[in-house]
């Protein structure tokens, strides 16, 4: 309730003409951009790889709510302008050549320049969680992500094959196909790790965001996310394995597939929940050990 009388508040403190420049601002942004919208939504509905963008979306205009309006706010027209220009020009130049990365990427900028705007770079900064949240909901170019989805397809089948050979099950790799006794494992694309390596990403972001207050230990957040997907995603593979030899190959398609890659991405999130509990608990133990360190100093000093 708090929030919503802040929000009343300033909403009547604006003058007519600010808030009439607002609306057209805002009407601006939605003549300039909707196809980009269009095109974003369509990909977070439709791409199984991208459907984190429905959750990431809505929750990025609730922090930026949250975090409201920075006491160090002031507009910066010229900045702004020249931002939304560039973003215009991304934006035209991106549907010529049919670029979907740049064109869906521009109306982010163009969200950013009106922020400037309107805020200034400071407020920018102080949205930093939203606009990041946002970024990672564009899709990754197709390029990249077959660059990246053809090495992790066979770093998960090297582990699921290490595992099997370590539970002494006969196994002949052959890039990401896995032979085992009457049964051949074919690790697909859509097993590579990718979709949960995007998102647990965002997770380990927000997580950052939400339980850590040093940028080295939320970038170090982040950069663990990467070996946690790859390692859970190689375990995805040598369970199905597992159950696919030992108890029905029915384990290895359908619902059941389906059904234990949800579980691992379960179990991906509480590993990346408890190493940013682990992280906050080494932050708040570093910070203690240097105040009691320069407090020990000032006192020797003193005497």
């Amino acid at each position: 309730m708090s929030d919503l009388r802040a929000l009343a508040s300033s909403v009547r403190a604006q003058t007519p003409v600010a808030l009439a420049a607002y609306g057209l601002s805002a009407l601006m942004f939605v003549l300039l951009f909707a196809k980009p919208a269009r095109l974003l939504f369509d990909a977070w509905w439709n791409d199984p790889n991208n459907g984190h963008g429905l959750l990431l979306a809505p929750l990025s205009l609730v922090f930026a709510y949250k975090s409201g309006i920075s006491k160090d706010a002031k507009p910066q027209h010229v900045l702004g302008l020249l931002i939304i220009a560039a973003a215009v020009v991304f934006r035209y130049a991106a549907d010529l050549a049919a670029e979907l990365f740049v064109m869906r990427g521009s109306m982010i900028m163009a969200a950013a320049g009106f922020v400037v705007l309107y805020g200034g770079f400071r407020q920018l900064l102080h949205w930093w969680l939203p606009f990041t949240l946002l970024s990672l909901c564009v899709p990754i170019p197709e390029v990249i992500l077959n660059s990246i989805a053809l090495p992790l397809q066979f770093t998960a089948s090297k582990l699921g094959a290490a595992l099997l050979e370590w539970r002494q099950i006969p196994v002949q790799l052959s890039g990401n196909v896995i032979r085992i006794p009457g049964q051949q494992l074919f690790v697909a694309e859509a097993c590579s790790g990718l979709r949960s390596l995007t998102a647990l990403i965002s997770l380990g972001v927000l997580l950052g965001a939400l339980f850590l207050e040093k940028w080295p230990t939320r970038l170090l957040l982040v950069a663990l996310t990467i070996p946690i997907a790859i390692a859970i995603n190689g375990f995805r593979v040598f369970l199905t394995g597992f159950l696919v030899l030992f108890v029905s190959p029915e384990m290895g398609e359908g619902f059941m597939h389906t059904s234990e890659g949800m579980l691992m991405f379960g179990g991906a999130f509480l590993i990346t929940a408890l190493v940013a509990w682990m992280l906050s608990y080494l932050e708040k133990f570093a910070g203690n050990f240097i105040a009691k360190s320069r407090a020990a100093a000032q006192g020797s000093a003193v005497a």
